[in-house]
């Protein structure tokens, strides 16, 4: 049975996030109205953080206390129009504690002012940056949510084909890896999914890959190859519009012989990991995910 924190965080969802998600709204809008919503939610208690300057990118750097070299870069997510470092920074900073890693969120550019492909660039420039500082491959993890998600696949493939050292591991949380829209469940949860609908997430899909590029490897991984790829743990809710997007990469890596797994989570939604500060429900997940990095990244 769903917690009564579920209940009352579901109510918050339907009622305050989902109407900010609308296409008939002005992205720059939707920025202000999710950053204002989000952005006062508080870092967990005994965390540090300080801004950073990644070759232009905006960043910030998340100090968990964990005294090893196990870092995270996150990739936030918001379809890649919206979202930033303040709508995430206490979400990447409790996916940093369960894991016991340091965290790296970046301000990468958005769509439609910087379309594709701005961000996986900056993406790509942060993962360099961490190799620059000391740490290693074995030491890092890729992480985002939704579009981030979808990014963090997108950065593992282009750092593998430019034979550059992989991260360690890949955690994506209700990752959004077709930007052609053409899974199932696109249709089948359109009534179910609480929080995104297909007409904005096409949308904003045409402002980052635009009407040509959509089918792109890079723009959506689910095209793109696996092979190589390192270990990767996917979370996705069963009745979220992005299901299929989750279950498709998943069966396409473990074909390709990725170490692969799928879990799915029942009386959630999309992205719910965010509320691990309040939901039992997100804690576990957030737990699990913490677990995965910590046997999958190197703390040396």
């Amino acid at each position: 049975m769903p917690s009564p924190q579920n209940k009352a965080t579901r109510w918050v969802v339907k009622k305050l996030v989902a109407p900010i998600l609308n296409a008939d709204i002005p992205v720059t809008t939707q920025r202000k109205r999710l950053n204002r919503l989000l952005g006062v939610v508080p870092m967990p208690l005994g965390v540090k953080s300080r801004p950073l300057q990644i070759r232009d990118i905006p960043a910030l750097w998340i100090d968990v206390n964990a005294k090893n070299h196990r870092v995270i870069l996150f990739l936030h997510g918001g379809a890649y129009n919206i979202g930033s470092i303040d709508t995430h920074k206490e979400y990447a900073a409790r996916l940093g504690r369960s894991a016991n890693a340091n965290v790296l969120l970046i301000d990468y550019r958005l769509a439609p002012e910087h379309p594709f492909p701005a961000g996986l660039e900056d993406a790509e420039a942060a993962y360099q940056w961490l190799l620059i500082q000391g740490y290693r491959g074995e030491n890092i993890t890729i992480s985002g949510d939704s579009a981030g998600g979808g990014l963090a696949l997108s950065t593992a493939m282009r750092l593998r084909d430019e034979g550059v050292e992989l991260p360690a591991c890949l955690c994506l949380m209700s990752p959004w890896t077709d930007l052609t829209m053409s899974g199932d469940s696109v249709r089948d949860n359109a009534k179910t999914d609480i929080m995104l609908n297909a007409q904005w997430t096409r949308q904003l899909a045409h402002n980052y890959a635009g009407p040509d590029g959509l089918a792109n490897p890079l723009a959506s991984p689910l095209f793109g190859q696996f092979k190589g790829l390192p270990p990767m743990l996917t979370h996705a809710a069963d009745d979220e519009i992005l299901l299929s997007d989750a279950v498709r990469v998943t069966d396409k890596a473990k074909d390709a012989g990725v170490d692969a797994s799928l879990e799915v989570y029942r009386h959630v939604w999309h992205i719910w990991h965010a509320h691990a500060g309040v939901m039992p429900e997100s804690k576990q997940a957030m737990e699990k995910m913490g677990h995965f990095i910590q046997r999958h990244a190197n703390a040396e």
